[in-house]
């Protein structure tokens, strides 16, 4: 049994992650974190506001509390000796080098987005490019209200896997189109995000050739399907030794 401690659990993805968790009886959900405090769904489960009191040797942190709360689970995992499994987007260079520096310690476990359908689609994608070099690449996605940060980390992951096979820099992305004249240049990976109403996840890839275009869309229905990827790869963090993962590591060998 893999005992998980589910860091920033009062929100949406911490609670996917332990209902899902609650109905699978190899893990044992040890302890909530969330500085938020007990939401109604959480029943009897032992609730603390911080991770200190409760983080142990053997434990795995399922982490999906925000920046900061990356750091602070990377740096509480390093110290006891428990792996780490972290999916907050949006860190900062000193949240990711706090990440980085936990792994070499503990076994961690980075994700922007823990579906197995994005993974796949990232294959395709690579495939795709491979097949049609120079063809205009466009990402859009699709987010709910409430999301803090864009574009999301997947759609980010999306336009690297881009920029590594055609050997692009950062600069390549173009975020939107406001202000820009003139036609598109080649060598630009364009990156559109939509906000609203209550989209768990939709990414989608154009490409765009001479008289014919192609897409790759992926679109995530429940976020069950991102916590189920996220306890999969906790059980790989339970075994594995110190260094930093991705998820192809825990799901696809």
């Amino acid at each position: 049994m893999t005992r998980l401690v589910v860091v920033g659990a009062a929100g949406k993805m911490g609670r996917a992650v332990t209902e899902t968790a609650w109905g699978d009886a190899g893990f044992q959900v040890k302890a909530c974190v969330d500085p938020a405090g007990r939401p109604p769904w959480a029943g009897d489960a032992k609730w603390e506001a911080g991770l200190g009191a409760v983080l142990a040797r053997g434990d795995v942190a399922i982490e999906f509390g925000g920046p900061e709360a990356a750091a602070a689970a990377a740096r509480a995992c390093a110290e006891c000796g428990a792996g780490l499994v972290s999916g907050s987007t949006g860190l900062s260079p000193a949240h990711e080098e706090a990440v980085r520096q936990a792994s070499g310690e503990v076994a961690v476990l980075r994700a922007a987005n823990f579906s197995l359908g994005i993974l796949a689609l990232r294959r395709a994608l690579g495939a795709a490019l491979a097949g049609l070099p120079g063809w205009d690449v466009e990402i859009v996605e699709r987010h709910h209200r409430a999301k803090k940060d864009s574009p999301s980390g997947t759609a980010l992951a999306l336009a690297g896997d881009v920029a590594a096979a055609r050997g692009l820099s950062a600069s390549s992305l173009r975020h939107g189109r406001n202000g820009t004249a003139g036609p598109r240049p080649a060598g630009e990976i364009g990156l559109h995000a939509v906000r609203g109403g209550s989209w768990v996840g939709d990414h989608v890839v154009l490409l765009a050739g001479d008289g014919e275009w192609v897409e790759l869309r992926h679109v995530a229905q429940d976020r069950s399907a991102f916590a189920r990827g996220a306890l999969a790869a906790a059980v790989f963090v339970s075994k594995a030794p110190p260094g930093l993962y991705h998820l192809e590591a825990a799901v696809m060998p």
